[in-house]
């Protein structure tokens, strides 16, 4: 892969950092000294069974030697969304870089999946997007670094998913507001792309829902990689696009990607083929 970005003096908001794949992206980022505004609902975890909070992140972050602040963001209110907003600009000054990464998740057909349940996902996914995508507009607009909006949201490839219907619905709305953005906003050199997984990534969600086993998983770094390739560009160019991780990093020099996997042998396009039932590799990994 190409040099990874120098993101000193950079400033990204997370949405959804308090684990998995979110906390990755937050890690990576600061690791390339990005200062990073951590987001999410949970600032407690002692007496829950999931580990992480929103504090942690920052504070694992900051030992990177980067500016942080940590923000409690239910991302389905709106007031919310704004006030976290104005607090991330007026603690940490310009923001440049938003990554839409918090998500629900329900995997069942449309008998199993209750209405509750369907309205939670697309609050989350597509609602919460749309809030702090939106919101972030005019702020993006006068940035004098690169300015990005990414989102983790597949391709849109179908007009049906049964039994994942409910959350494919949603998830391919995260891209639609993405990529709409990246036509809206074309003129003012913002960045708006969507990235996704080949495969499934090892979080609480795919072992929670089963979602196969070890051999089926890679790590979230190779989506971590992809976005720090993604800020490798220039988002004046760089726009519109729904990319897979293999598929950019492959382009950008990767040619084994073993080091991802959790287990010899590379997983099958488990996550690709959720919402793009005939995608196949285009070469070997």
């Amino acid at each position: 892969m190409r040099q990874k970005p120098d993101l000193s003096g950079q400033t990204a908001f997370i949405t959804g950092t308090t684990r998995g794949i979110g906390k990755r992206l937050a890690l990576a980022l600061a690791e390339r000294g990005c200062d990073i505004v951590s987001t999410g609902k949970t600032v407690d975890d002692s007496d829950s069974d999931l580990e992480g909070t929103i504090h942690r992140t920052a504070e694992e972050c900051a030992e990177k030697g980067v500016d942080t602040h940590a923000i409690q963001l239910d991302v389905r209110d709106e007031d919310a969304v704004e006030a976290a907003i104005a607090e991330a600009i007026d603690e940490m000054g310009e923001i440049n870089i938003v990554i839409n990464n918090a998500s629900a998740i329900q995997i069942g057909n449309v008998e199993g999946v209750p209405a509750d349940r369907y309205d939670l996902l697309n609050e989350v996914n597509v609602r919460g997007t749309y809030l702090v995508s939106r919101g972030f507009i005019d702020h993006l607009r006068g940035v004098e670094d690169d300015a990005w909006i990414l989102t983790n949201a597949p391709p849109v490839e179908i007009d049906r998913a049964p039994g994942a219907a409910a959350y494919s619905w949603s998830k391919m709305g995260m891209s639609f507001v993405t990529l709409s953005l990246a036509r809206e906003l074309a003129s003012d050199d913002i960045g708006c792309n969507t990235f996704w997984p080949v495969t499934a990534i090892d979080t609480r969600a795919t072992r929670y829902f089963e979602m196969g086993t070890e051999d089926d998983w890679r790590t979230p770094d190779i989506v971590s990689d992809t976005v720090l390739e993604i800020l490798n560009r220039d988002p004046g160019e760089f726009t519109g696009h729904s990319v897979y991780d293999e598929e950019l990093l492959r382009e950008a020099g990767v040619e084994d990607f073993s080091a991802y996997n959790l287990t010899e042998g590379d997983p099958d396009p488990t996550s690709a083929q959720l919402f793009d039932p005939d995608y196949s590799r285009s070469s070997e990994t």
